[in-house]
């Protein structure tokens, strides 16, 4: 192996839920994920992970229920198969007045929350906590979860992902343009508490959203959040490539992780970008045991509270009148609007035999990494010499997350793969040496562009 040239980035990333991915593993006895609502666990939490020198604690979130439509949905209740669930960006805002440097990354999909409102919350939590907000851009994936938004069912896959770059392009104008630098003034002297000069509205009007302006907050310590996005397939691959700063990839491998972080860093030198404007964590899970023994007896406890039932549930693939697929479907006869990527992903990696439907609750199980904390890190540093920038460590339980930071990061430390302090300044300053976004994103061509822009629709529409 290689010696390793700078640190691993870590982002935990559990769910505002009791099951989030691992299904079944809540009724384990040493669980306290069923306490979810307490903040208090929490905050515990994040100021663990923060002594850890964690980079981030990224929720995943979802708005609406797993599974196909109009069925009923007891497995999914019954599971607790992220339902019930909370809303992660309030629980954010709880943990900034408890945390000092850890990033708080947060998903919300494009069909959740008009980007008006939605700008205004996330310029609001990079003001409290002092420019550690992030957001995971999705398009959404669940039929349940259109249709809560007024939607007979989910849009078409590829359309979505053009509703998403309407949707950014709000957000951006509000973020990057409304407010120059050096509106804010807080003159009590001259009674100036803003420039009007230097307040803008945005008027934007396009195929989804016609909004006014301006940005109700005034610019946060990072204007735009950090931009994360998980989309595997092509459309979300190009989208990645075109506005995200991290990427979380679902690889089985080293190897699967290095080809797709060459193609997506290629397409976003195809939109003008830089190599080195994306950073790439693969989500993983770990057992860890103080001997190999140890190890083995954890991954079979391990196994024995897995449910197959909630697994099925979760990576249900329905077809386009939101019908489920038979578990023995061929992913070759598959058509689907969502979980494109995952599809896609399992034809490719099974070659020896036709994948069927089923087999992506397998790939949702995954194969965590077990051993001891030594072993762990050189599993870690195959990834590291794969490419990878960071690693979305997927917990089983919570309390996982205190292990991993207990055994497996002062291994790491000592490799030179996990950081022992925080450098200063905001989220993005920590992994990209800067407080907000580079010139080469497009965000960036809304720095200034309504200066001298119009007063009035009738102005803006001549």
């Amino acid at each position: 192996m290689t010696s390793p040239t700078k640190p691993l980035l870590f982002n935990a990333a559990p769910m505002f839920t009791a099951s989030h991915a691992h299904h079944g593993q809540w009724r384990r006895p040493d669980a306290i994920d069923s306490e979810f609502n307490d903040v208090r666990l929490w905050i515990e939490l994040a100021q663990k992970l923060e002594e850890a020198t964690f980079d981030g604690i990224f929720f995943p979130d979802v708005s609406g229920h797993h599974g196909p439509v109009d069925v009923p949905f007891d497995t999914i209740v019954e599971e607790g198969l992220q339902l019930p669930s909370n809303d992660p960006l309030l629980l954010l805002a709880a943990l900034a007045t408890h945390t000092e440097h850890i990033g708080l990354a947060f998903t919300s999909n494009i069909l959740q929350s008009h980007p008006f409102t939605f700008a205004r919350q996330v310029s609001t939590l990079d003001h409290l906590s002092g420019g550690r907000a992030s957001w995971n851009i999705v398009t959404g994936w669940q039929n349940n979860g259109a249709r809560n938004f007024g939607l007979r069912s989910l849009p078409e896959h590829d359309s979505r992902y053009q509703w998403a770059e309407e949707y950014v392009e709000v957000a951006y104008k509000l973020w990057e343009g409304s407010w120059d630098e050096g509106a804010l003034l807080k003159d009590k002297a001259n009674s100036r508490f803003s420039d009007p000069a230097k307040v803008h509205k945005i008027f934007h009007e396009g195929p989804r959203y016609r909004v006014e302006g301006p940005h109700l907050p005034s610019p946060s310590p990072q204007r735009t959040p950090l931009l994360y996005q998980a989309g595997s397939s092509a459309a979300g691959r190009a989208f990645a490539a075109r506005h995200a700063e991290g990427v979380f990839l679902l690889a089985d491998s080293p190897a699967s992780a290095a080809e797709q972080i060459s193609q997506t860093r290629a397409l976003a030198v195809e939109a003008g970008r830089r190599p080195e404007d994306l950073k790439f964590f693969p989500g993983l899970s770990f057992i860890v045991g103080d001997t190999e023994e140890e190890a083995q007896d954890k991954a079979e406890l391990v196994h024995s509270y897995v449910s197959v039932a909630g697994l099925l549930a979760h990576m249900a693939v329905v077809d386009d009148d939101g019908q489920a697929y038979p578990l023995d479907t061929p992913l070759s006869q598959v058509r689907t609007q969502a979980m494109q990527g995952a599809v896609e992903g399992a034809r490719s990696r099974i070659t020896d035999r036709e994948p069927i439907v089923e087999d992506l609750a397998h790939e949702l199980r995954s194969n965590p990494l077990v051993g001891t904390p030594e072993q762990i890190a050189d599993a870690l540093e195959e990834w590291h010499d794969a490419g990878v920038d960071g690693i979305n460590v997927m917990s089983y339980v919570l309390g996982d997350y205190a292990e991993f930071a207990d055994k497996v990061i002062p291994v790491l430390r000592e490799r030179g793969l996990a950081k022992t302090a925080y450098g200063e300044g905001t989220y993005r300053r920590k992994l990209f040496g800067e407080d907000r976004l580079n010139d080469r994103h497009p965000a960036a061509a809304y720095r200034g562009a309504f200066s001298n822009g119009p007063r009035t629709w009738e102005e803006a529409t001549a």
